[in-house]
């Protein structure tokens, strides 16, 4: 029993809150000015930041600005940064300014998107902003988009109805063991066509991954002839999934082609672009999009290449009906009068609550404008290509595939111990990170330019930083 005279329960003091809420603004922006004199690379061994904490819960509160110093004295010394303008691992991302503003406000509203009921605006928004974007990118308005945390998320959600698309399959309702579907991917696809696979009940084993040609993009004719193969074989081919833009090599899958077998066999195709997708926002990469207005779904991820702080997923579908099959259920809890007349998101995936993702990439989309968009990744790709040219213009290293966007492939040509060696030397001096995977057998560097703050003399300092540590070898 609460005692007469007792403090107030409730929530922290919003007059303790407005002080270091100041005082976390300022060091976002001072954060943001001067994030290029860290070390990228968090400088910790594993286990040290979990070494310094303790191992049981506080019984009292903290105050705000003793846990902010926490922060920068504990936290701080393990965090790998995405933000640096030398972070070229994996697919470059930036937290930008409106894209930060907006989490805090989406962080302040806390509002769960699941019905339209719930937060009216942000559905509405979501809608609005996905049709931007793909306005932007030049898809038909046969789409329509819904915005998940990942493309993981997203690809998964859209072979569930491909799934469900299957006829006399029944798989929501009757599960998979009666049947033995089959998808095609390239040998280059993500991991996470493979894990949906899993999450789906279709197996890793029917997975098939179809050879590349020469420039790392699925052999259109092996497609065909593996479908037809395991049609002979009494098996049921589904779907399709080809990308725009491998993880390893960026290689665009000639989706036109794709799409005409697709629609022979009657299969479901599903598009990878969640790094690619965003160069289409540029006349000279429309071209990557070519002939996804005949795919059933396609993905573009706006926290890799458009700006958007993690996480912003937009799943395009021109099936909604299907996905929804795939996905809707409404017990009694979430029924509402308007149901027949408005979109309820938590029909369109397996998450019921969502955030209120659609508001950051408004504030982005406003801010930067498609045309200031348009600007900043075309000046990533002329930097992706003078860095091609510099390795093309060196002796003692390769190029290992073509460049179409704004990431370069390369190696030493040496042994791929002293391609990991480098890898390991430039990651470990903190002054930059790049990251790695293997092309074709042979131990690869990558180098993925898309931060908003990397300017061409941090992809020339890094590129003499590689050179140097070989050198040294």
């Amino acid at each position: 029993m609460i005692s007469p005279g007792s403090p107030p329960l409730g929530d922290i003091d919003t007059e303790e809150f407005r002080a270091v809420a100041h005082r976390a603004v300022d060091w976002i922006a001072r954060y943001l000015d001067t994030v290029r004199e860290r070390p990228v690379l968090a400088q910790v061994s594993p286990g040290e930041i979990r070494g310094r904490l303790p191992s049981v819960p506080p019984d009292q509160g903290a105050a705000l600005d003793v846990i902010f110093e926490d922060f920068e004295r504990l936290i701080l010394p393990g965090i790998t940064h995405w933000n640096h303008p030398r972070f070229f691992a994996y697919f470059g991302i930036t937290g930008s300014t409106p894209g930060i503003l907006a989490e805090l406000l989406i962080a302040a509203l806390n509002v769960n998107a699941m019905l339209w009921r719930t937060s009216p605006a942000a559905t509405e928004l979501e809608e609005v902003a996905c049709d931007w974007l793909r306005q932007a990118i030049g898809l038909s308005q046969s789409f329509s988009g819904v915005i998940n945390d990942t493309a993981s998320s997203s690809t998964l959600y859209a072979l569930a109805a491909a799934r469900e698309s299957v006829p006399g399959l029944e798989a929501r309702k009757r599960g998979m063991a009666h049947a033995r579907l089959r998808l095609y991917t390239s040998v280059e696809a993500h991991s996470s066509v493979e894990k949906a696979a899993i999450v789906l009940g279709i197996g890793q084993e029917n997975v098939v991954k179809i050879p590349t040609d020469s420039a790392f993009r699925m052999d259109v004719r092996e497609l065909a002839n593996a479908i037809r193969k395991d049609r002979r074989e009494e098996l049921q081919p589904f779907a399709v999934v080809a990308t725009v833009g491998t993880t390893s090599v960026t290689a665009v899958d000639p989706v036109p082609a794709i799409a005409a077998v697709c629609d022979q066999e009657k299969l479901w195709l599903h598009v990878d672009a969640a790094y690619g997708g965003a160069a289409a926002v540029l006349e000279s990469h429309r071209w990557v999009l070519s002939g996804c207005d005949a795919a059933d779904s396609l993905v573009v991820n706006p926290h890799k290449w458009l700006f958007t702080p993690i996480d912003c997923s937009v799943l395009f579908c021109r099936h909604e009906d299907l996905l929804a099959r795939a996905f809707s259920l409404t017990p009694a809890y979430l029924q509402t009068s308007e149901a027949a007349s408005v979109r309820n998101l938590m029909d369109y995936g397996s998450s019921l609550g969502r955030r209120f993702r659609a508001l950051k990439l408004w504030f982005v989309l406003r801010a930067f404008g498609i045309d200031g968009a348009r600007r900043r990744i075309a000046a990533h790709i002329e930097m992706a290509q003078e860095l091609r040219s510099w390795i093309e213009a060196d002796l003692d290293f390769e190029l290992l595939a073509p460049t179409p966007f704004s990431t370069v492939v390369f190696r030493h040509r040496s042994t791929d111990s002293v391609n990991e060696r480098i890898h390991d030397d430039v990651n470990a001096s903190g002054l930059a990170l790049i990251s790695h995977s293997e092309v074709r057998g042979v131990y690869a560097l990558r180098m993925a330019i898309g931060n908003l703050r990397t300017t061409p003399e941090d992809v020339r300092e890094t590129w003499e930083l590689i050179r140097s540590k070989a050198a040294h070898l």
